[in-house]
């Protein structure tokens, strides 16, 4: 049976029916609507009447404002970090830095921008550049700075970041077009990168930044890739000539301290020949002085005694024996040094003793001793005259 058939007795099991069976419909919402803002308005101090209509009046306005203000105040702390400083502007305006620690701001007032002061920060530059000598070179840059202002680093430019890479091409630029290819590329880097760095802190001088430039890097240059075999030819040649160079550097340095030894090592022998030949003319001039008062008092026998001694020395340094027979008329040599030459270095041979060398002389005295006279008697006095 549905749920609303007729006939059923005043049994209805219609939803919208009360208990007294009158048949009312729906609910206005409308009137829903107008309980709700009775209610609300009772709130803010209305003065509706019946049961929807009591109202909290000031004491509820109050009590909002007192949490209104409390989330207000709450939400303007905030902390500024160790490594950084923080712009605070009043109504976009620049008012004052906040140091690093816990601060506090005036909400929808006050607007803080922190800025990292510690942090190196880095920019890159690089691009194809014209030499001094019209030689195109591939050129990579990088600078790292630092900000040290934090207001003008925000407000002098509009963009410091950006206007640092602006003066970094044109530093670069500059200088890469005052040096020729060879500094660029090889043996003058240190000077470039150095000379970019002063003439980019010349360009943001003025410009007052807030940066400053800790490091330059000059981090490649290399020619174009059109050139490239001929200039890899041309940088190994460049190395064999500072190879040579150093080589022969180094030979020099190796050869002159010899030379200097040897110098010396000569200069020492010819000053210690000197000093030998001086004693030496000394001594012999020693010798004949103390030798003159014994030719004085003997002088046949001096002159005897000179020539024996000049004899045997001149004979002690030849190899050849000559031998006075007696009761002859020819003399007998004795070949050694042919024989010494035939037998080697280590033959030894038999010398006569001093008994036969004494009566050699004597020989040789008694058959000479008729024509020595004028021959000795001029040979002495030639012997005291150069010893003199």
């Amino acid at each position: 049976m549905a749920w609303n058939e007729p006939g059923n007795n005043g049994n209805d099991k219609d939803p919208w029916n009360k208990k007294g069976g009158r048949d009312q419909g729906p609910p206005d919402l409308d009137e829903v609507f107008r309980k709700f803002s009775n209610k609300f308005g009772g709130l803010f101090g209305g003065n509706k009447s019946g049961k929807d209509g009591g109202g909290l009046g000031g004491a509820g306005l109050s009590f909002v404002l007192i949490i209104a203000v409390i989330v207000w105040a709450l939400s303007g702390i905030y902390t500024v970090k160790e490594a950084e400083r923080g712009i605070v502007l009043q109504f976009g305006k620049y008012d004052r830095i906040a140091d690093p620690g816990l601060r506090w701001k005036m909400t929808f007032i006050e607007t803080v921008i922190p800025v990292d002061i510690e942090a190196v920060r880095s920019l890159p530059a690089s691009g194809f550049m014209l030499t001094e000598d019209e030689n195109v070179v591939s050129v990579e840059f990088e600078v790292q700075y630092r900000v040290i202002d934090p207001h003008l680093y925000k407000f002098s430019v509009t963009d410091a970041d950006h206007s640092l890479q602006q003066a970094l091409d044109s530093a670069l630029r500059y200088v890469v077009g005052h040096s020729k290819m060879d500094q660029v590329l090889t043996r003058g880097r240190e000077e470039v990168r150095q000379r970019t760095w002063d003439e980019l802190n010349k360009i943001i001088e003025p410009y007052n930044l807030g940066l400053i430039v800790t490091d330059v890097n000059f981090k490649d240059s290399r020619p174009p890739a059109e050139v490239k075999d001929a200039f890899d030819d041309a940088i190994a040649a460049q190395e064999d000539e500072e190879r040579f160079i150093r080589e022969a550097e180094a030979y020099a340095r190796e050869i002159e301290p010899r030379a200097r030894g040897q110098v010396t090592r000569m200069t020492q022998e010819a000053e210690g020949y000197g000093e030998r030949v001086i004693l030496e003319a000394q001594g012999e001039v020693a010798r004949f002085e103390k030798l003159l008062p014994q030719y004085q008092a003997a002088k046949q026998v001096t002159r005897e005694r000179l020539y024996i001694d000049t004899m045997e020395e001149v004979l002690g340094s030849s190899s050849k024996v000559l031998v006075d027979v007696e009761g002859g008329n020819n003399m007998m040599y004795l070949p050694l040094d042919k024989i010494m030459e035939k037998q080697g270095t280590a033959t030894r041979v038999a010398l006569p003793s001093s008994s036969d060398i004494n009566d050699l002389r004597n020989k040789i005295n008694t058959s000479r001793n008729s024509t020595v006279n004028s021959s000795s008697d001029r040979f002495a006095a030639d012997r005291f005259n150069d010893g003199r």
